[in-house]
């Protein structure tokens, strides 16, 4: 049976396309072949060329401190690009080039079988949405052939602009929500058990749907799920106001 590894080493020998003419080394992708996510970015660059690994560059450093500001570290997800050699000057990579890679994301995909792909920059997102802009789609989870798609900006783009660093984060914060919902719906039976409450005021919050997550916008709510309202506390007496001019003490 063909592993992740089996693969890599037919990534490191590959010649269908000219970007072999001109790397170091191959750059397969690395992580855990049951990783929940996969993110996918661009190509390889300088550092990645010399290393034979993907984002240990600049980029890869701010995408170390994203995943840790969501409690995750990269043995945890697996990171791969679409294409696995450097093109000359980290041009774009040239629809060809791509096109010849292809073979080994779509096994990528297929053996790690990923809840959620991240998709980094325009080029991995226009994989799965072609035609679209990285501005309007970014943040948002989109259903593609099956598989979960969140497009997010190229780290790199945050390194150059802070506004674009700031919706890099303002995107990943939402993926620890994502992966609830996923894996909810992947096996019911995991879904968090509801806390003791005294009955009268126990309800069943509805399960957020993907939708609802796509959108953006909060899933409705259905006034026969809502608790009983509390009865009402009785108010606070009143604090006397010091007289003008005199500050409070407390």
């Amino acid at each position: 049976m063909e592993t992740l590894e089996d693969l890599a080493e037919l990534v490191r020998n590959c010649t269908d396309c000219p970007l072999h003419g001109s790397r170091t080394n191959a750059v397969p992708g690395e992580g855990p072949a049951n990783a929940e996510i996969l993110f996918i970015g661009e190509g390889p660059g300088f550092h990645e060329d010399r290393q034979g690994r993907p984002f240990v560059g600049p980029a890869g450093n701010f995408l170390e401190e994203l995943l840790q500001s969501i409690g995750m570290s990269r043995d945890q997800v697996y990171i791969a690009n679409m294409v696995k050699c450097r093109p000359p000057n980290n041009r774009d990579p040239a629809p060809g080039e791509i096109s010849a890679c292809s073979k080994y994301l779509d096994r990528q995909i297929e053996l790690i079988n990923p809840l959620l792909i991240v998709t980094l920059g325009r080029f991995s997102m226009s994989r799965f949405l072609p035609g679209q802009s990285i501005s309007r789609a970014r943040g948002r989870l989109r259903p593609v052939g099956g598989r979960h798609i969140f497009p997010i900006m190229h780290p790199a783009a945050g390194l150059r602009r802070q506004e674009m660093r700031d919706a890099i984060e303002q995107d990943f914060a939402k993926v620890p929500g994502l992966l609830d919902v996923l894996r909810m719906q992947a096996d019911p039976a995991s879904a968090p058990a509801v806390r003791d409450e005294p009955a009268e005021y126990r309800a069943e919050p509805p399960t957020p749907s993907l939708w609802d997550m796509m959108s953006g916008e909060p899933p409705a709510v259905d006034a026969r799920s809502q608790p009983p309202e509390r009865p009402e506390e009785p108010a606070e007496p009143p604090v006397d106001e010091p007289p003008p001019g005199q500050q409070r003490l407390f």
